[in-house]
């Protein structure tokens, strides 16, 4: 069988979080993911072109790996985060581009990015 486009790409990224609400809340409000829930521990998120899942079965883990998102607008997006209520720990340039890392309401650290 021929390998499909999907092979070896990033397919599915899984958050354990304490309140699925409030990450529905939270990822709705800075970013419009749209979610299906699954029962009442488990959500899935979509952001338009990649799916992801929100469980609570465990508790949360922050850090790992960091989960990028891109922004067209960097500086709208972080505004965005920050009225979800979203601390910014971090804003950097580099060349190309310049980012901003967030936590969110679980602690996990995640940034925004946009091309310069």
């Amino acid at each position: 069988m021929p390998p499909t486009d999907r092979n070896l790409r990033l397919d599915y990224i899984e958050f354990t979080v304490s309140d699925i609400a409030a990450s529905k809340a939270f990822y709705a409000e800075a970013f419009g993911w749209t979610f299906t829930d699954y029962g009442p521990n488990y959500c899935e998120f979509n952001d338009g072109r990649m799916k992801g899942g929100f469980t609570t079965q465990g508790r949360p883990q922050p850090g790992g790996a960091l989960v990028i998102i891109y922004a067209d607008n960097l500086d709208q997006a972080q505004r965005k985060v920050e009225a979800a209520g979203a601390p910014i720990v971090a804003t950097h340039e580099f060349p190309g581009g310049r980012r901003f890392h967030f936590t969110d309401p679980d602690g996990y650290e995640l940034a925004v990015w946009t091309q310069e």
